[in-house]
């Protein structure tokens, strides 16, 4: 059997380059001490934030500053953890940097209540008197809708301190999903014995052509993955109550409320974004299913088939520096400065590239404030892995632009706002291949492409949402969750969805399993508002040209100062209502359209 190459054995330009960071483990333990030292740099503000506006201004620039040495110290570690999640070294990097954490978060608390209790006017007042303040205006004002939902200092610091253990069940799922998980390989057609990882099936076994090798893998995947479902049902579930339990201390009519909170996003939002596109979508994914079967002969489609390739014969391979290539031929249309962020993270070490054992699954891009944002992928030579890429690179672009036009604190927007310019980037790159191209058979290509960016953020993540939605709805009725409940959950909304073009059977159940960002919040829905509001500046971009860009680029350069509706109306996209949605579901029955017409010539 062909064995998963050892951390150690990778190729150097295959990596990140993490001495960008800390050239030496010795520097970062002495950063890692300096954090600690300078805790008192903050906390000498304690109980005087009330005196002077430049009290105020000193303990939020002191914070700031830590904040921003923390967030090196934590990046490396968990980058290395990334990169090999089985060495117990890198785990105990995490261990004492989680430890780290919750001090941080404790010992500083304070600032959040203290403004907090600071009677009302006051901090208008102090922005008047102390114009340096301005810098921190945006944060102020964020804080000051907190004011009802913001308990006693003690009870604050108290909570703050628990945080390690209160955030351990997303701990737990990644620890067991990259440490502890194991598959059984699988015999290929040829008789020869072939590895299965949770990376290598989703880069590998489910986009392969081949549909014995393929329903193999999911064979071995699903076994893995039911081995593991009490425990990671147990973990999600008192993540889950958690929130609740914290939701009902804070005086919020939900959890969902107060996990939307941070993200400015008001409970009608999230629910356009759920329910128009889970009703008007799936007319269109059942056709797209349907022909999925009818080209690929299948008499039933099963949950490892949906991502299948329906034109296996034209898939030219396509190495990590033609992958670069196209993409910095297709993203120039974002003008010099974009174009020149992209180029420095494909050639500089950006990107993490290799596959090996322990490493991380899918693909992110990680921004630490002041160096320079790390993507995470596994390279499958394929064009699917173009555009997750160029994906990721939309989120290096956002935040490496941002940070040149704004403080740590004011840096990063509303995770509603995020998967915005990484969506974007996918489509802008999809429509210049399409540009490109006279051949129709490499258009058909290219918009499978695309169906793969919709089925991942409008399918994928937005089932995941309403996986969400449902399992909150439960644990606010005080009913238990169980591995069983989430399984069952789980079939049920993939049969509403899909209806009779899926044969949802116990693996498909089990695919709650697979990803991680049930802890982090109400997170998965945010993927599909980011891509409706990427098809309306795609398409404007297509439309009016450099006007729209420059609309873009503003709302990028704004980073966290506005709202994220606002931010998306600073790109010319009103969220508020529901025809932005409307449209990108629209535009992909105009894909599926293309397609049908595609496999009948």
């Amino acid at each position: 059997m062909k064995e998963r190459t050892a951390r150690s054995d990778v190729p150097v330009n295959e990596t990140w380059n993490l001495e960008d960071l800390y050239t030496t483990m010795e520097e970062w333990e002495a950063d890692f001490a300096r954090v600690e030292r300078e805790i008192p740099s903050v906390t000498e503000f304690k109980d005087r934030l009330g005196e002077h506006p430049r009290s105020l201004l000193g303990c939020l620039e002191a914070s700031e500053a830590l904040r921003q040495r923390f967030i090196r110290v934590s990046t490396y570690a968990s980058l290395l953890l990334s990169g090999d999640g089985t060495s117990s070294a890198n785990q105990a990097l995490a261990s004492r940097v989680g430890s780290l954490a919750a001090r941080l978060s404790a010992d500083t608390s304070f600032i959040r209540s203290e403004i907090l209790l600071l009677p009302e006017g006051v901090i208008k007042k102090y922005l008047a008197q102390e114009p340096a303040l301005d810098d921190f205006m945006a944060y102020l004002e964020e804080l000051e809708e907190y004011r009802d939902h913001t308990l006693l200092p003690e009870t604050e610091n108290a909570l703050a301190a628990l945080g390690e253990a209160l955030y351990a069940p997303a701990m737990i799922y990644n620890r067991a999903k990259i440490s502890d998980m194991r598959f059984d390989a699988i015999t290929d057609e040829a008789g020869e014995s072939v590895p299965m990882s949770f990376a290598l099936y989703e880069d590998h076994f489910e986009l392969s052509p081949n549909t014995t090798l393929r329903r193999r893998g999911w064979v071995s995947f699903s076994q893995g993955l039911n081995g593991f479902k009490n425990c990671f049902a147990a973990a999600l579930s008192t993540e889950i109550k958690r929130n609740v339990a914290t939701a009902r201390l804070r005086k919020y009519d939900s959890a969902e409320a107060m996990l939307l909170h941070p993200q400015r996003v008001s409970i009608d939002v999230y629910h356009n974004v759920l329910d128009i596109i889970q009703t008007e979508l799936a007319p269109h994914m059942r056709r797209y299913q349907r022909l999925r079967m009818r080209v690929l002969g299948l008499n039933k489609l099963l949950h490892c088939d949906l991502k299948a390739p329906l034109d296996p014969d034209f898939n030219p391979a396509v190495t990590y520096e033609e992958a670069s290539n196209i993409i910095l031929d297709g993203l120039g249309v974002l003008g010099p400065d974009y174009a020149a962020i992209m180029r420095r993270a494909l050639t500089e070490r950006w990107v993490d590239l290799a596959d090996n054992v322990g490493k991380s699954t899918g693909a992110f891009c990680s921004s630490p404030y002041g160096i320079h944002p790390y993507i995470l992928i596994t390279w499958t030579n394929t064009m699917r892995g173009t555009f997750v890429l160029a994906h990721e690179l939309g989120h290096a672009g956002h935040f490496a632009t941002a940070q040149q036009y704004q403080r740590l604190t004011n840096m990063r927007p509303s995770m509603f706002f995020v998967e915005a310019p990484s969506t974007c980037n996918e489509l802008i790159l999809g429509s210049h291949v399409l540009a490109k191209s006279t051949d129709p058979r490499m258009r058909r290509w290219v918009i499978l492409q695309l169906m793969g960016t919709f089925h991942h953020n409008f399918v994928t993540h937005l089932l995941e949402g309403e996986l969400q939605r449902r399992l909150y709805a439960l644990a606010e009725s005080n009913k238990p969750i169980t591995a069983v409940t989430l399984c069952d959950l789980k079939g049920e909304i993939l049969a509403g969805f899909f209806g009779d073009t899926l044969d949802v059977d116990d693996g498909a159940r089990l695919t709650w399993m697979r990803q991680p960002h049930y802890y982090m919040g109400l997170y998965p829905y945010t993927y599909a508002a980011g891509l409706t509001v990427s098809c309306a500046v795609a398409e404007a971009i297509r439309s009016e040209g450099q006007p729209a860009v420059d609309r873009w680029l503003a709302a990028l350069r704004a980073g966290g100062t506005l709202p994220p509706l606002e931010l998306m109306w600073l790109a010319g996209v009103d969220m508020s209502r529901p025809e932005p949605i409307r449209g990108a579901v629209a535009y992909v029955g105009k894909l599926v359209d293309e397609l049908e017409k595609s496999f009948e010539g």
